[in-house]
């Protein structure tokens, strides 16, 4: 998994409440298993006027060219609620982000992000309208810069805002860590742990 350290980069507002998985990634676009080949289908029924990925809508924000390689998402209360779906999470990654911005988050969208990559970081509204205010001005210019070794968002104005992410969170996405990978990185600990318990609790491990 990619380490997120700090991120430079153009911020798309999405201001919308209550966003949930299905809006993100209709189940008609969940065709594979996989991980790969989600991005297209990434808020299909906003980007694409039929089905498909044919004719792309150009009021949707992200087809407008002032938004092209939009890797930050400005949007509202509630982001990523509704189903559990982990392809939610996948489609955004593929398509390039890295990191969104909201006054909250679905609980079981927030784990999903932390543990493909993509940061979620909460804000209060007012301070999403404004930064949201400064990237509609020249989205291409004024990008955000997102500093999690900091914990914070930062305009090229000098404008800052501070976000707290809880500490083990915080360091998988440092350390660039999925589960799994953080599980593997306490191997030492483990095998300790097996030893002193055969020691232990040897009937434990009769066969």
């Amino acid at each position: 998994m990619e380490k997120f350290t700090v991120h430079t980069g153009i911020a798309a507002p999405l201001l919308r409440n209550n966003i949930d998985t299905d809006a993100i990634i209709p189940s008609r676009e969940m065709k594979l298993v996989s991980k790969q080949g989600l991005g297209q289908g990434l808020f299909a029924g906003w980007r694409y006027t039929l089905p498909g990925g044919r004719d792309c809508n150009p009021d949707f924000i992200l087809n407008q060219t002032d938004y092209a390689n939009t890797s930050i998402l400005l949007a509202g209360d509630n982001f990523g609620c509704g189903s559990s779906r982990e392809h939610a999470v996948w489609a955004l990654k593929e398509y390039g982000i890295r990191a969104i911005i909201a006054p909250s988050f679905g609980a079981i969208f927030h784990q999903n992000c932390i543990r493909n990559g993509i940061l979620p970081i909460s804000l209060e509204e007012q301070q999403i309208h404004q930064l949201a205010d400064f990237v509609s001005r020249a989205p291409q210019h004024n990008k955000l810069v997102i500093d999690l070794t900091q914990q914070t968002v930062t305009t090229s104005t000098g404008t800052s805002c501070n976000f707290y992410l809880e500490d083990s969170h915080r360091d998988m996405l440092l350390q660039g860590l999925d589960a799994i990978a953080l599980t593997l990185s306490m191997s030492d600990a483990i095998e300790a742990f097996e030893q002193r318990d055969l020691q232990q609790r040897s009937w434990v491990y009769l066969s």
